[in-house]
């Protein structure tokens, strides 16, 4: 079901580029000297889907980089509850063990 689900979202997007990319397929040129408009030191000239799909792509990374930084303290707790959780489990064990098995029916019936 999970993956009927993930081919209804994901065929229609990819029809919906490839469309894009098939409609936009128009050199332009892309520039990175905002000093020279008429003779610019580096220049490229690509498909419009192609500028398009580049600009989504890096906002997904940046937008993917700066959540995942901004979600370290809730790693960095995650963690520290983990590290503690193992010593509190290894703490009830030894606990456990130290308990005769005779005497845990008599601890039982004192907290009813």
């Amino acid at each position: 079901m999970k993956a009927f689900f993930k081919a209804l979202i994901l065929v229609p997007v990819a029809l919906v580029i490839v469309l894009f990319s098939v409609a936009n397929r128009a050199p332009v040129r892309v520039s990175f000297d905002p000093i020279s408009r008429d003779a610019p030191v580096l220049a490229f000239d690509l498909p419009l889907f192609a500028v398009v799909l580049a600009a989504i792509a890096v906002g997904v990374l940046i937008g993917g980089l700066a959540s995942w930084l901004a979600q370290g303290k809730h790693r960095k707790a995650a963690r520290r509850n983990r590290r503690e959780a193992e010593v509190l489990r290894g703490e009830a064990q030894s606990l456990r063990a130290a308990v005769p098995d005779s005497a845990l029916p008599a601890l039982t019936r004192g907290n009813n």
